[in-house]
């Protein structure tokens, strides 16, 4: 690690070649769908949706998620998460494409940014959402920092379906429309679960390498059949809750999706391990991405 620590500053070609790879461009997605579905449904339920908020609101979320994707890449690499046997795509600070000071650097000017952006949410949203961003920025640093990152526990799930999920959507559902709802939170959980199922295919990709560096993860805790079993029920959970929306359109986002849903469920089953789930992680972040889509769309129109 001193050796990486060194190196010297980049060129601005290196600059870009460490910062793509260490915000993870492919995760972002998690972070804005719920705050654009929260939005379109504030405007099904009547609300008046403000262009400027809406712009504030994805870019202080994305903000969040690159601060604590940054974040995650210095921590894991610092303590000896990320070695030359990583299943996953390329770590910025373990492969030395920066120093664990850069990309420190770049989680601190991602969570600054959020605060500034955040500053105008609060104007227009009051104290609950700065108790929300205050929330959402400490959860992002504790992922993975501090002296018990919550990334070396069984709390990561969790963690993503409340604020990949729960936060994003009734916050934006409560900046546009001054109120909370509970067709807010029914969103809010049928995004944050296939969410939070992202995570638990990383999580059982990575088990081996977890424990070995002292991680209790769910998959850990679960072993592998069982964390299989359950990613399957995380795939069909959103179904059941998005029966409960009144909205019409929900039903065409219900049938356009269930099938995809079941498929990976079932695919994850019978997937063998190792670098392959790399690409079913990356398809189950799509599916949440098709479902949040279809939802906009039909709680707009």
């Amino acid at each position: 690690m001193s050796a990486m620590r060194d190196m010297p500053k980049d060129s601005t070609g290196q600059f870009r070649t460490w910062w793509w790879t260490a915000i993870r461009l492919r995760t972002l997605s998690l972070a804005a769908v719920p705050v654009l579905a929260g939005s379109a449904l504030a405007h099904a339920d009547g609300a008046e949706v403000s262009l400027v908020t809406l712009v504030m609101t994805l870019s202080c979320a994305v903000a969040i998620q690159i601060g604590t994707n940054l974040f995650n890449d210095v921590g894991d690499a610092i303590r000896g998460n990320d070695g030359p046997d990583r299943l996953g795509p390329t770590r910025a600070t373990a492969t030395g494409l920066a120093t664990s000071s850069q990309v420190r650097r770049a989680a601190v000017v991602s969570f600054m940014t959020a605060v500034l952006l955040g500053c105008y949410l609060v104007v227009v949203g009051g104290w609950p959402i700065l108790l929300l961003g205050l929330f959402s920025l400490l959860a992002g640093w504790g992922y993975s920092s501090g002296p018990r990152p919550l990334s070396y526990t069984a709390w990561g799930e969790i963690l993503v379906l409340i604020f990949f999920g729960i936060v994003a959507v009734t916050g934006s559902y409560y900046l546009h429309s001054g109120r909370f709802a509970v067709s807010a939170l029914l969103t809010g959980l049928a995004l944050g679960i296939p969410a939070a199922a992202v995570l638990l295919v990383n999580n059982v990709r990575d088990q081996l390498a977890d424990a070995r560096v002292g991680r209790s993860t769910l998959a850990i805790l679960l072993g592998p059949e069982r964390a299989r079993r359950f990613y399957a029920v995380l795939m069909l959970s959103p179904f059941p809750i998005l029966f409960l929306l009144d909205h019409a359109m929900v039903v065409t986002a219900i049938v356009l999706t269930l099938p995809l849903f079941g498929w990976l469920g079932w695919r994850f089953l019978h997937l063998q391990g190792g670098k392959r789930l790399n690409a079913h992680l990356a398809h189950t972040a799509q599916a949440q991405l098709l479902l949040g889509v279809l939802l906009c769309i039909g709680f707009w129109w």
